[in-house]
């Protein structure tokens, strides 16, 4: 299925400086890469910035209507734009075919390391509802390594993550029973997410080098994530 020229994409730096030629290579490849694509791929945003020792790249999209993204670090520019081009190939592929889980863990590089607790980030979104199997497709469209929703079968706030190279772990805010004939292989934690400050939860993921912890605010009850940044420094996923 051929799909119609693209117009020029935005490529978004931030703070940092990006050269303006890595910028160009950039938008060129993953322009080719959408265009050859067998799906319609739309909304296409491209955001680079350099870091201390490495580049930080990101491309969100739609794909027949459902968003995707893909999340890397790479030690130049010019490497940067080759593997977003080819991250967004695969995922492409990957969410116009039947599901499977994604290889994990990928050999994308990981947070940089860093016994930063300072949070320079929160997001608040609203939360989703929908089923554990949907929150994991969700989980591996975006390349997110911990995905936050809410469960209505339990009408309780929820996240999945990789735990293997095919498993994936459900964990919620309360202590509930494994959902009903998931299609998706599930490990269900057997614990409620602890309740835990910010500050708390800032000190234990970095005291135990966690990639991400989700936890229960001890005010509102609700569920949070905190994880780390590519560029080692902390963020909070805080629901509205």
């Amino acid at each position: 299925m051929s799909t119609p020229p693209l117009p020029l994409l935005p490529v978004l730096p931030l703070p940092c400086s990006v050269p303006g030629d890595a910028l160009a290579l950039a938008r060129a490849r993953i322009t080719a890469a959408a265009r050859d694509a067998s799906a319609l791929v739309e909304a296409v945003r491209i955001r680079l910035t350099a870091g201390p020792e490495r580049v930080l790249a990101q491309v969100n999209a739609e794909v027949d209507g459902r968003r995707i993204r893909v999340q890397l670090a790479a030690r130049t520019a010019g490497e940067a734009a080759e593997r977003l081009a080819d991250g967004l190939r695969q995922r492409v592929r990957a969410v116009s075919a039947s599901w499977c889980p994604r290889p994990w863990p990928s050999a994308a590089p990981a947070p940089a390391a860093s016994s930063s607790t300072r949070i320079v980030r929160v997001k608040s979104p609203v939360l989703v509802w929908c089923s554990p199997d949907a929150a994991v497709r969700t989980l591996d469209a975006m390349d997110y390594g911990i995905h936050l929703f809410t469960d209505p079968a339990t009408e309780t706030d929820a996240v999945v993550h990789r735990i293997g190279p095919t498993g994936y772990r459900l964990a919620r805010t309360r202590p509930a029973g494994p959902p009903r004939r998931p299609a998706t292989p599930l490990t269900l934690s057997p614990h409620p997410a602890p309740v835990l400050t910010d500050r708390q939860a800032a000190a234990r993921l970095t005291a135990a080098d966690l990639p991400h912890l989700f936890y229960t605010d001890p005010a509102t009850r609700r569920g949070r994530v905190l994880y780390r940044r590519l560029d080692g420094h902390l963020a909070l996923l805080a629901p509205a």
